[in-house]
């Protein structure tokens, strides 16, 4: 298990280096000229050159790569030039409003998908089973930000009983005490219940856009290893041996059926990050998405960099977590390791 594990982390490591490399490249080649970006438009030639020394981009791309790695290596994910501010400060400040609308997405997905799948797999030919096929369907087809843009014109233009998608708060309100950065937690922290339910409702609907957009492979997956593991010879011999039949779905078929639902789990939560971005925007949520692409928007690279390592190393630290729950749910994985 350890071989298994240092091997894993060697992996991490080398996916993180590339990441490293490919950004600052790409980074480079984006159209536009961020020194004539920020000298403005009445800037003459010189000025521009001026703040492209300041900036040190007058300097052969090795050496910035270099000098990059080395602030990299001291934590120093570079400075905003939009926002003035160190880009680790912004992304700190930042990114538990993205993780919090993620998670509130993904559990809210969870806590439907998984259910619909099992039950869709255990009664196959039912009504349940091709409802589940419609959502799955409507998941996939449904662009990320047309449904979020559906979601807010439906129940806040039309029903008036969404709040107004302008961020994690309400303007009337100021936000809890920061304890975890989460509004929901510290505001439970704080004992402060208005605020709870505020920010609670302005939750729902990007929570929700997230969640329909990840409820079809999760449903998908669980419907397809439950069939799987349903048709096995161990299951039918749990059957025979008089076991409920709750007890053989849930104790027997369900715990073998997770490994792929996991692994999918872990690939909807990469593509929630990136469907963040757009979710951020149609609902003015204040978290790292909006800041890499008004960053983009300016050639501001240091943002933009630190936002794709940030990404990177949650990705590869979800994949090393996943690996590690496949020993906690399969016996057999621990043995093989």
């Amino acid at each position: 298990m350890l071989l298994r594990m240092g091997r894993r982390l060697g992996i991490t490591l080398f996916s993180i280096a590339a990441v490293i490399v490919i950004t600052f490249a790409l980074t480079r080649l984006l159209p536009g000229d961020t020194a004539a970006y920020f000298a403005g438009p009445a800037a003459t030639e010189q000025a521009i050159q001026e703040v492209r020394e300041k900036l040190g981009l007058d300097r052969p791309k090795y050496e910035q790569f270099v000098r990059y790695v080395q602030d990299l290596s001291r934590g120093d994910f570079g400075q905003s030039l939009t926002t003035g501010q160190p880009v680790i400060k912004d992304i700190a400040a930042r990114l538990p409003a993205s993780a919090e609308l993620t998670f509130a997405g993904l559990i809210v997905s969870i806590l439907i998908a998984i259910p619909l799948g099992v039950l869709a797999a255990v009664k196959e030919g039912s009504a349940v089973d091709h409802f589940s096929r419609v959502i799955a369907t409507a998941g996939v087809s449904l662009p990320v930000f047309f449904t979020g843009l559906l979601l807010a014109y439906f129940f806040y233009f039309i029903l008036g009983w969404a709040p107004s998608p302008i961020g994690r708060l309400d303007i009337i309100y100021s936000a809890p005490p920061h304890v975890t950065g989460f509004y929901l937690i510290d505001s439970l922290i704080a004992r402060d219940l208005e605020v709870f339910w505020a920010a609670l409702k302005q939750l729902i609907l990007p929570a929700a856009t997230l969640a329909i957009f990840s409820l079809a492979p999760i449903t998908r997956m669980t419907r397809a290893s439950m069939l799987a593991v349903l048709s096995s010879d161990f299951v039918r011999t749990a059957r025979a041996s008089g076991l409920s039949t709750r007890k053989v779905i849930l104790t027997y078929a369900f715990r073998n059926a997770l490994l792929p639902v996991i692994t999918t789990l872990g690939m909807v939560f990469s593509f929630l990050l990136g469907a963040n971005v757009l979710v951020e925007k149609v609902f003015a949520w204040p978290g790292i998405g909006s800041y890499a692409v008004e960053a983009l928007i300016a050639s501001d690279f240091a943002p933009v960099q630190g936002f794709v390592l940030v990404m990177a190393v949650m990705y590869v630290l979800l994949n090393l977590m996943i690996d590690l729950l496949y020993g906690v749910i399969d016996p057999r994985v621990r043995m093989a390791a």
